[in-house]
Order: C-alpha cells, then sequence, then structure tokens
C-alpha cells in the first residue's frame, strides 16, 4: 500500500486525505455544472453538497467512534478529535448526511427534492467509487486471504472491487440519464437515485463478502450489511411505489 507521501524527512501527506480531497474538489465542480444542466440553482446545489460532506464526515467518525471502538475513545474522549489517525464509516456518514440534506431540501426545495437527488446520484456514484482508492492507498478496508493473480500482498483487493462496481454504476446513472426521454420509467424524477440505492446496495454487498478487517460486532452479519440490505428495499419499494404519472 501507500499510505503516505513523503515531501522531507519531517512532513508527510496521508494519500487517504489527498484523495478524498481531490475527489471532494472534483464532486463540487460537477454538482455545479450538472446543476445547470437540470436547470436547478446552482447555489442551492453547492449548499447542499458542502452540507453532505461536512454531515458525512461527522457521521462517518462518530459511527466509528461509538460502534467500532468506543472503549479505545472512552479512555480519552480527545482522541476523538483525532481523526487524521483514521476511522471513518462509510454508512455512518451516509445516512447523518441523506438525513441533513433531505432535511435541508424539504425547508428549502421542497417541490424539487426528487430533481436533487437524481442530480446527486452519479456524483454520489463517483465519489464513493474514487473514495474506495483513498481506501486501498491507505490499506484499510482489506480482503480475506487467496491466491488469485490479482490479489495484493495475497488478499483480495476488496476496495478495488467497490472501485469497480461504482464506477460501473455510475456509467449505468449516466446512461439512463442520456435516454431517460425514450424510457417512461426514468422520466420520473427520483427514480435515478431510488435505482442508484439499489445498485449501491448490492455492490456494497458484495465488497462486505469479502472484506476481513474489524468492523465491530456483527449480528449474523456485518452492520454494513444490514445497512446495505435496507437501502436495497427501501430503494425497491421507492421504485415500485412511486407513479409513473407523477410529476413527469
Amino acid at each position: 500500500m501507500f499510505p503516505t507521501i513523503q515531501l522531507t524527512s519531517e512532513i508527510q501527506i496521508p494519500t487517504y486525505y489527498l484523495v478524498i480531497s481531490i475527489v471532494a474538489a472534483i464532486c463540487l465542480f460537477w454538482v455545479v455544472r450538472r446543476s445547470h444542466q437540470f436547470k436547478l440553482s446552482p447555489t442551492r446545489a453547492l449548499d447542499l453538497g458542502l452540507l453532505i460532506m461536512v454531515f458525512g464526515f461527522i457521521g462517518g467518525r462518530l459511527f466509528h467512534v461509538f460502534y467500532e471502538n468506543f472503549t479505545y475513545y472512552q479512555e480519552d474522549f480527545m482522541r476523538i478529535l483525532y481523526f487524521w489517525d483514521g476511522g471513518f464509516v462509510f454508512y455512518g456518514g451516509a445516512l447523518l448526511a441523506g438525513f441533513a440534506g433531505i432535511s435541508y431540501l424539504f425547508f428549502k426545495a421542497h417541490d424539487e427534492i426528487e430533481n436533487y437527488i437524481d442530480l446527486f446520484a452519479p456524483v454520489l456514484a463517483l465519489s464513493y467509487g474514487l473514495g474506495r482508492v483513498a481506501c486501498f492507498l491507505a490499506g484499510c478496508c482489506y480482503g480475506r486471504s487467496c491466491d488469485l493473480p490479482w490479489a495484493v500482498n495475497g488478499r483480495h483487493p476488496a476496495q478495488l472491487y467497490a472501485v469497480f462496481w461504482e464506477l460501473g454504476v455510475l456509467m449505468i446513472l449516466l446512461g439512463l440519464e442520456k435516454s431517460r426521454a425514450e424510457m417512461k420509467f426514468f422520466k420520473v424524477p427520483g427514480r435515478i437515485f431510488y435505482f442508484w440505492m439499489v445498485l449501491h446496495g448490492l455492490g456494497r454487498l458484495i465488497m462486505e463478502s469479502f472484506r476481513d478487517d474489524f468492523r465491530g460486532p456483527t449480528i449474523g452479519f456485518s452492520i454494513s450489511s444490514w445497512i446495505s440490505w435496507g437501502i436495497i428495499i427501501l430503494g425497491l419499494l421507492l421504485l415500485w411505489k412511486k407513479p409513473v404519472e407523477s410529476k413527469v
């Protein structure tokens, strides 16, 4: 792995945070570009993107602290602030960011919630996919031992499985957007995002089946697997229940 970039004998840059920072900048730029394409407020889209990033950071950190390793942080709660030492859970960040984002849209753009979440669907796919590159470089979220030709340090590159899956999802979503005018089902606002929920959840289940790192207590499955099942079911319900005729 390649966890740090050594600038001098005393200064080094964590590749995890470098990659995440670059991905965040790319996604914010893309959000603004897409807001023009969707004829939505660029300011509101940018505010929503920043809100998602802030609450995603907080939620990811807190989920790790209180679910995965609370005993360690209980010894010294100041350690919670030492985020540079690592310790984030994607779904913790996603759940809190999702709640904050929907709450923001409910008050600021109640009639356009589905349009905004469709705008963000490919962006979320890109950010998650490239974000897993950061995990690969940092050496976290590693897979089980194997002797396959593409093994990395004798393990499944579970992070890269997630990268390839989510970038494939990104291509599917962009393809659906491009042909949306001819596809009555996906003309309905919100359905691109709900479809992303289903595909993302499936991809995460695949990744979870290969992982071998500690992710907190399990109840048959890891907590991430349970959340993935919940996201898949919710996405299917939203796809199924939303009438085709509404808000076309």
